[in-house]
């Protein structure tokens, strides 16, 4: 080793120790080396009696120490046994007392979970998309059913959870059970069957779809398309109760209702018989106490009504009382009201005219209007004949045979047209000229049209 000594500058190297050069590893391990999956089989596994977690993961041509404390270990969902195949999301580190390569565990599941996460996820999105999850479409659950149905295995311990509860909150109530498989191969094909056969018999109000809890493989019947599609077209509300608290499947989208366990889907859709009891001894309560008040109300006004009431004949005295003033009152309107009447007669007897008189008067004016009848048609006999007279001697103005009779004359061509203009006529034209006795017939020699 005499080289290192001296080689240039390994004087002046630091010195460290054990721990410091492993604290330096580790370090550097977990600033380089991020947070991830390591999939491998389990192997020397070990639980500590402080609850921590101590195995090696392997593979064919490796393997790697690994811890999981008590505080991750304890949300996990299985306990892993030598052989299991499991996928770890870890921190690389360095055990520092030892200097030992190791992972730190945040979480386990099995291999190929994520897988089936991922298939999950995609399937969600895709009936997402198609609106089957839509919240819109949610269903109420009736407050009081008749007949409450139940999808899961006879064998299933969420049976017996579903029907203690049920014991316990409402015991007369009809359970009907559509048994089907819930875990294994083709077991989405049978739970959706089992729902449409509840869906077609339509003999319950609400259909609970239950299983117990596991991990995400025997959980997986419940992300099938076909029972989240049967759920979804179910005529009746559904409620889901599939696993725990933690766990979701494509059944508690689908569904009208979701619970975080069976015994809790029991519970939403069911009432509670001792509420009910509670709900009808307060309304009862409330009940007599409105009948008390009402009753003594109605007493109350019976008196009020019994002391206003009279005796018939003190009734009648007071009645006569009343009408005495209204008596008397009419009799002093009847009186008056003849006083009035006969003064107008009286006034009508004084204009009252004989017939003989009436007759006499009418007759001097017919006689009257006879005389202004004759005065008036002899004026008009004699203005109508001076009116006639004076149009004769207008019309003997303008008769042409006067005219003819002072010595003129009226030329008129062959075809009766009267010749006014000379100019109009050319020499050998025949005309006609009539005299006031008499007329002849000319030819024209020549025409002067000066």
């Amino acid at each position: 080793m005499d080289w290192i000594e001296d080689s240039p500058g390994a004087a002046e190297l630091p010195v460290l120790t054990v721990s410091e050069l492993n604290r330096m590893a580790r370090r550097a391990l977990e600033s380089q080396l991020p947070l991830l999956w390591v999939e491998g089989e389990v192997s020397n596994f070990t639980r500590a009696a402080s609850g921590h977690w101590y195995f090696s993961l392997k593979d064919a041509n490796a393997q790697v120490r690994c811890v999981m404390f008590r505080g991750r270990n304890q949300f996990a969902d299985f306990t892993p046994a030598n052989g299991d195949h499991i996928e770890l999301r870890a921190l690389p580190s360095l055990y520092e007392a030892r200097g030992e390569f190791q992972l730190g565990a945040e979480s386990i599941r099995r291999a190929g979970a994520g897988r089936l996460y991922e298939a999950f996820l995609k399937l969600k999105a895709k009936l997402e998309a198609e609106g089957l999850f839509d919240p819109a479409k949610k269903r109420a659950l009736p407050r009081f059913p008749h007949c409450l149905g139940i999808v899961t295995s006879p064998q299933a311990a969420a049976l017996h959870d579903v029907l203690t509860a049920l014991a316990r909150r409402m015991p007369g109530l009809p359970v009907i059970l559509y048994p089907t498989p819930v875990q294994g191969a083709g077991a989405g094909a049978q739970i959706a069957a089992a729902i449409r056969t509840a869906a077609g018999r339509a003999e319950c109000d609400v259909l609970l779809v239950c299983r117990g809890g596991g991990s995400l493989e025997d959980l997986w019947a419940f992300n099938d398309e076909a029972v989240a599609r049967a759920i979804a077209a179910s005529p009746m509300p559904v409620v889901s109760g599939v696993g725990h608290e933690t766990d979701f499947t494509l059944a508690d989208f689908a569904a009208d209702l979701r619970a975080p366990t069976p015994t809790a889907a029991a519970e939403l859709a069911s009432p509670l018989r001792q509420e009910l009891r509670q709900q009808l001894d307060h309304l009862a309560r409330q009940l007599r106490h409105h009948l008390a008040r009402r009753q003594h109300g109605e007493m109350q006004r019976l008196d009020y009504l019994a002391r206003r009431l009279l005796h018939p004949a003190e009734q009648l005295r007071r009645q006569q009382l009343a009408l005495n003033p209204l008596a008397q009152h009419l009799h002093r309107a009847v009186r008056t009201r003849l006083a009035h009447e006969q003064l107008r007669i009286a006034r009508l007897d004084q204009r009252l005219v004989t017939p003989l008189h009436a007759i006499r008067l009418e007759q001097q004016r017919l006689d009257a209007l006879d005389a202004r009848a004759r005065r008036a048609m002899e004026g008009g006999r004699v203005r109508r004949r001076l009116t006639l007279a004076r149009l004769a001697s207008s019309l003997a103005h303008l008769n042409p045979e006067g005219v003819l009779a002072r010595g003129y004359s009226i030329v008129q061509r062959e075809n009766g047209a009267i010749v006014q203009d000379a100019a109009t006529l050319d020499a050998g034209d025949s005309i006609g000229i009539r005299f006031h006795r008499g007329q002849v017939r000319a030819t024209v020699d020549a025409v002067d049209k000066a």
